[in-house]
């Protein structure tokens, strides 16, 4: 089914969008849900979430892309499952790949006036201009979650092969944004 019928299918309270929703989608957010948790159980719960989320959110909401709208409310209702399950203990791969972003953005300290979404805009435009290997090797690591390991064995590189491209996005990213004038 299509996307825009499936969101005229919400927008009529048809339950028939959710099962379209699911068999569409449920693949791609369990996989999203999975590589932020690593649970089976955590992952099908998180896609139910969404499937919910999406439910509750179409209408109001219109979305332009259905796909990118379902895959953010998984991945953030994975980052959210983790977070609370994680508030004790910390999850070593996520939290490496989340610091090494962190040392690249800019924080509120520093530059208070700067929105989150006015840097998600300068990212976005900036990996645009990046080749689409090392796009989409910026958004395993960062968006998906996945481990430098997953990523070279999707793409048949070498780790380090990654690791390096990975250090060479941030440094070029960190240059971008300090040319846009958002304080690193």
């Amino acid at each position: 089914m299509e996307d825009r019928r499936i969101i005229e299918l919400c927008f009529l309270r048809d339950e028939q969008a959710i099962q379209a929703i699911s068999e569409k989608y449920g693949k791609l957010c369990y996989s999203i849900a999975f590589a932020v948790l690593h649970n089976r159980e955590d992952a099908e719960e998180c896609v139910n979430d969404t499937l919910n989320a999406v439910w509750n959110t179409v209408p109001p909401q219109r979305p332009d892309n259905l796909s990118a709208y379902v895959c953010r409310i998984a991945r953030n209702q994975a980052l959210k499952r983790l977070e609370y399950q994680m508030s004790e203990k910390r999850r070593a791969d996520l939290t490496v790949s989340l610091e090494e972003l962190a040392e690249i953005l800019p924080d509120d300290r520093y530059a208070p006036d700067v929105r989150d979404e006015d840097v998600g805009k300068l990212i976005s435009t900036f990996l645009r201009g990046q080749k689409e290997i090392v796009r989409n090797v910026f958004l395993r690591r960062y968006y998906y979650c996945d481990s430098v390991a997953d990523i070279a064995m999707r793409y048949s590189f070498t780790e380090s092969k990654v690791k390096n491209m990975l250090f060479r996005t941030r440094n070029k990213l960190r240059k971008y944004l300090i040319k846009e004038g958002v304080e690193v």
